[in-house]
Order: C-alpha cells, then sequence, then structure tokens
C-alpha cells in the first residue's frame, strides 16, 4: 500500500472555499482505480489546516491521481492557488 498525507493550509480569507472544494476533488478520487481511501480532516485548534489521508494500491496509482482530469481542474487550478502553504509526503507501508 501506499500512502500520501497533504497538509494544506489556507489563507483566512478563502479557508471557506478550500473547505467547499476539497470534498468534491475527494469524492472523485475516491472512483480512481487503485484508491483505497481519501480522506479530509480540519484542524479543530486551526482551522485554516485541512490534513488529507489518501490510501492507494501502489505508487503509480498516486501518480494516476495527480495526471487525472479532476485533480488538475479542482486541485491545481482550484484548490492550490487558494493556499498559503502545502506540504505533502509519501510512505510505502509494504513494510513487514
Amino acid at each position: 500500500m501506499y500512502i500520501v498525507i497533504a497538509r494544506y493550509r489556507a489563507r483566512p480569507e478563502t479557508v471557506g472555499e478550500v473547505a467547499e472544494l476539497l470534498p468534491s476533488l475527494a469524492e472523485s478520487s475516491r472512483q480512481e482505480p487503485g484508491n483505497l481511501s481519501y480522506s479530509i480532516t480540519q484542524d479543530l485548534d486551526d482551522p485554516l489546516v485541512f490534513l488529507i489521508v489518501e490510501k492507494y494500491e501502489k505508487a503509480t496509482d498516486f501518480d494516476a491521481h495527480r495526471d487525472s482530469a479532476h485533480f488538475k481542474e479542482i486541485g491545481i487550478s482550484k484548490i492550490i492557488p487558494l493556499l498559503e502553504d502545502r506540504q505533502v509526503e509519501s510512505f510505502n507501508a509494504n513494510l513487514t
């Protein structure tokens, strides 16, 4: 399994818009081949911060996600320009 954790920090004036857009990105992403789960949380202490945890069968499934039309349309074109900061980490969960 391949896990991706993205931490988004919205600008104060865009947090509402980011919160409205993220569910549509998640819904489309959950339909992708190889996607096992896609969850979004908003920090209780700092509501500008969103944590996205994505699980895929393999790294190439995540690569396909980043190349998908919905990620380009919603993620890259709409959400990312509204952010103050964005950090993305990837993990290999196939360790035994």
